[in-house]
């Protein structure tokens, strides 16, 4: 039990660490938010599940802590993706080159 606990525990920190990774190398809010959101929840919960495996007389708060987790992770990032969504921070998108296709004139193929 106390390595099934330990490898949890670890491959806990392994996704908060590239969470952490992920929300320093994406380019914008939602990304981040999305990097953010998946690593800590999967993360949390298998740290959190390995802190169980190790403590068994633990498992009902432990059991608790999960569901909580498991429903307000989510539901906060949503409500942050809502509110970045309301203030109009849209994507960014590094390669425009398709709408710039768009904009091409076909009778001399400049730009507009």
């Amino acid at each position: 039990m106390e390595i099934i606990g330990a490898i949890l525990i670890l491959i806990g920190s392994i996704f908060l660490f590239l969470g952490a990774l992920g929300i320093f190398r994406m380019p914008d809010v939602y990304n981040r938010l999305q990097a953010g959101t998946k690593a800590t929840t999967l993360g949390a919960m298998a740290s959190i599940l390995g802190v169980g495996f190790l403590m068994p007389g633990w498992i009902l708060k432990i059991l608790i802590l999960i569901i909580f987790l498991g429903y307000s992770n989510p539901l906060s990032s949503h409500a942050l993706a809502r509110a970045m969504h309301l203030r109009k921070r849209f994507m960014y998108f590094k390669n425009k080159e398709i709408d710039a296709y768009n904009e091409i004139d076909n009778k001399d193929n400049k730009v507009k």
